[in-house]
């Protein structure tokens, strides 16, 4: 039975949801508010359900939430790739079964200024000052698609590919408590998930793909999770970041290319990234920066490899391999029992002839890393699919798939530079694979295995 606290988009008598969704939605919760002010007595303000149904609506106005107790749900994420529609031919769209996203969709039509605030890009921004933290709003179920990038550079590329556009799907200014972020689509924006001053927050099973950055955790925070999920930022951005965080539980989820980082810790205590899937082009993947210190990093499956798709080749993150795939800039931390796979050719690696590095230490001390399997090889060749096959989807299994007739790429499985000392570094590495001070550090090598 539906109640007077549950909305629907499309029956609201005051504006179009289908011409300007955000003025529809803004007017609903203004009359929640009206309704809901009271703050005596003991039936308190139990917040609303707005339903948005399967369908496209256009956002010209920013929706703006300063209420608690808020679910807005829709029908269905939507998601489809953009940029395998934006690199296909215009006279071939006509072949293809869908062009747009759909589901719930939502369609940011905000235009934001380029000098502007980033917050005018938002389409929807949460943001209240005072007691108690504004708290359990949730998003659940439709899509947020920012529908072009726009951007452009000195190498006049095609603006489709630059990952800028000044759009952020939900951005949520003020420390908040126990939101949620749940079944939802982004695409074709700059920013998918901005939040600043989390407190158990939960994003979990969403879709936030093709987007200039994905989840960006910024301010500080704690006791919160980013799980389960299907990521994958541009080579400009992040697909995880987070700032001054402590207690972030990252894991279960599956992150592809092509972000500039897979996942960065700016300042993370005593968090955690496990079991996670992460697939880069680049190198960076993990990066612990500014005294991220006392993180665990485990059974996490990391593959790194190179843009197998012809129209995305040319773009990277401007990073070379003696970067390393995980980075710490930190003290205490564990990194154990990952796998690596790294698959390199030659003339792949970045500069020219240099040993591409798995595990770099750059600073901090009493780290512990210990029965990492760190595997490096050529790239080797699929036993299925078709060669002449230039799809994007073709492309990326082609290179997943492939490890026929593969051979040794030579590596630096860890380096410890001057900076780091009173680390501890086990069964990660042969001797030959390491670049370790043993008077600073402690190193077990891995016994030399017989060539087969």
């Amino acid at each position: 039975m539906i109640s007077e606290n549950h909305y629907d988009v499309t029956t609201w008598p005051i504006g179009d949801a289908h011409e300007d969704i955000g003025a529809v939605i803004n007017s609903i919760i203004d009359d929640i508010k009206k309704r809901q002010s009271s703050t005596n007595g003991d039936l308190g303000k139990p917040g609303a359900v707005i339903d948005i149904p399967v369908g496209d609506f256009h956002l010209k106005t920013q929706v703006r939430i300063d209420i608690s107790y808020l679910k807005i749900e829709g029908s269905g994420h939507g998601f489809v790739s953009s940029s395998i529609r934006y690199n296909t031919p215009k006279e071939d769209w006509g072949t293809l079964h869908e062009v747009w996203p759909g589901g719930s969709r939502i369609l940011v039509d905000l235009e934001p200024s380029p000098d502007g605030d980033e917050r005018d890009g938002a389409a929807f921004y949460v943001e209240r000052d005072g007691d108690p933290r504004i708290s359990s709003v949730e998003f659940s179920n439709f899509c947020i698609d920012g529908l072009h990038f726009t951007g452009d550079d000195e190498n006049r590329q095609d603006p489709e590919n630059t990952y800028l556009n000044g759009k952020t799907g939900i951005y949520i200014a003020s420390a908040q408590d126990s939101f949620r972020i749940n079944d939802m689509g982004f695409v074709y924006l700059e920013h998918g998930v901005t939040i600043y001053d989390a407190d158990a927050l939960s994003i979990h099973d969403n879709f936030i793909a093709e987007c200039g950055n994905c989840i960006e955790l910024r301010g500080s925070g704690q006791a919160s999770k980013i799980t389960d999920n299907l990521i994958g930022a541009g080579y400009r951005g992040y697909s995880m970041y987070a700032q001054n965080f402590g207690g972030l539980l990252i894991s279960g989820n599956n992150v592809f290319p092509r972000g500039a980082s897979t996942i960065c810790f700016d300042g993370v205590i005593r968090s955690s990234i496990t079991g996670n899937r992460l697939h880069a082009f680049y190198p960076g993947m993990i990066e612990l920066r500014h005294g991220s210190s006392e993180n665990l990093i485990a059974a996490n499956h990391l593959y790194r490899t190179t843009e197998p798709w012809p129209p995305m080749k040319r773009y990277d993150n401007g990073l070379d391999d003696r970067h390393g795939l995980i980075r710490v800039d930190g003290s205490n931390n564990s990194i154990i029992a990952n796998h690596v796979s790294a698959s390199l050719n030659a003339a792949d690696i970045k500069p020219q002839g240099a040993k591409p590095v798995i595990i770099r230490l750059v600073e901090g001390n009493g780290n512990y890393i210990a029965s990492n399997h760190l595997l490096a090889l050529t790239q080797g060749i699929s036993e299925s699919g078709d060669d002449n096959d230039q799809s994007c989807f073709s492309a990326q299994v082609e290179s997943t798939l492939s490890n026929k007739a593969a051979t040794t790429v030579p590596t630096i499985n860890i380096q410890v530079d001057g900076a780091s000392a009173a680390n501890t570094i086990l069964d990660s590495a042969t001797a030959d694979q390491a670049v370790v001070d043993t008077s600073k550090n402690a190193f077990r090598p891995l016994p030399a295995v017989p060539t087969i």
